[in-house]
C-alpha cells in the first residue's frame, strides 16, 4: 500500500500486520499501515492453552490484530489476535482490498497520462487528508458528488481523467452491521428512561441506525454506512450512549455484537 499513517495508532483499532518474528512467549509484528512494530503476548494469541505457538503463527504470515495499549514513550504497541471476530477480520481484509483497488485505479490514470504515480498519490493525499480517510473513501465521494473531485487539488486534465475512471470502476456501496443490546431500569420510570437511552444512541447516527425492538427488554441494534470502518464506530458509540444513559438512572445494560 502506498499510504502510511502517521503517528501511533488508536486502542482497539484493527490493523492489518505481517508477523516478523516468533519467540517462545510472543510474537512480533509490523503494522502494515504504519510502518511501526508491535508485540502479540502468546495469551493474546489464541483462547485456551497453547502447545505450540508455530501452529498458530509464522513469519511472514499477514494477519489481522486489535491493538490493545499504546505507550507513545517507549514506542511500545500491545497486540491481540484472539480479540478479531471472524467478521472483523473480514471487514479489515476488505477494507485493505478496497484501498488496494484505489491506488490500482490511481496507477492505471498516471500511466496512461505518464505520469509518477507516488508523486500523484502524495499530491491528492496531502489534499484530502484532513477530510477523508483514505483514498478509496475519497473515491466513493467522488461517486455521489460532482463537486468532491474538486477536493484532490490537481491539475484539471488530470482531475477530468480521473473523475472519468472513478465513475467508471467504483461503484457506490453501503455495509450493515448489526447488535444485541439489553437494558433495564429499576427506577419508577424506568420505561422513560430506556426510552430516552434508546433516543439517545439514534441520535448518534440519526438516518444510520436503526432500533428495533425484540422482546424482554432486548433491542437490534442496526448500523448502515458507507464502510464497515464507520459502522463499527457508529455501533459503539450509539450503544455507549445508551448504557450509560441507563447506568446513571439506576440500571443495568449489556451489548452484544451479531456476527454476519
Amino acid at each position: 500500500m502506498l499510504l502510511k499513517k502517521e503517528g501511533f495508532p488508536e486502542e482497539d483499532e484493527l490493523i492489518m500486520c505481517t508477523i516478523t518474528k516468533v519467540q517462545f512467549h510472543s510474537v512480533f509484528a509490523n503494522l502494515d499501515e504504519y510502518g511501526k512494530n508491535g508485540m502479540i503476548h502468546i495469551s493474546e494469541v489464541s483462547p485456551g492453552r497453547i502447545r505450540n505457538i508455530r501452529d498458530f503463527v509464522k513469519e511472514g504470515k499477514k494477519v489481522v490484530c486489535k491493538v490493545l495499549r499504546v505507550n507513545k514513550e517507549k514506542g511500545h504497541i500491545d497486540l491481540s489476535l484472539r480479540r478479531v471476530t471472524e467478521t472483523q477480520k473480514r471487514n479489515k481484509v476488505d477494507e485493505i482490498k478496497q484501498e488496494q483497488k484505489a491506488e490500482k485505479l490511481l496507477e492505471f490514470v498516471a500511466k496512461d497520462m505518464n505520469i509518477d504515480v507516488k508523486k500523484l498519490f502524495d499530491d491528492i493525499i496531502s489534499n484530502i487528508s484532513k477530510k477523508y480517510t483514505s483514498l478509496y473513501e475519497f473515491f466513493q465521494h467522488v461517486v455521489v458528488d460532482n463537486n468532491a473531485i474538486k477536493d484532490a487539488g490537481i491539475d484539471a486534465k488530470i482531475t477530468e481523467k480521473l473523475e472519468e475512471a472513478i465513475k467508471s470502476r467504483i461503484k457506490e456501496v453501503s455495509v450493515k452491521i448489526e447488535g444485541k443490546l439489553k437494558l433495564t431500569s429499576f427506577a419508577s420510570n424506568g420505561v422513560d428512561i430506556v426510552k430516552e437511552a434508546l433516543k439517545k444512541a439514534s441520535e448518534v447516527g440519526k438516518e444510520s441506525i436503526l432500533i428495533k425492538y425484540l422482546g424482554g427488554g432486548s433491542y437490534n441494534v442496526i448500523v448502515n454506512a458507507k464502510d464497515y470502518k464507520e459502522a463499527e464506530k457508529l455501533l459503539k458509540e450509539a450503544t455507549e450512549k445508551a448504557l450509560e444513559f441507563v447506568r446513571e438512572n439506576d440500571g443495568q445494560g449489556e451489548f452484544a455484537r451479531v456476527e454476519a
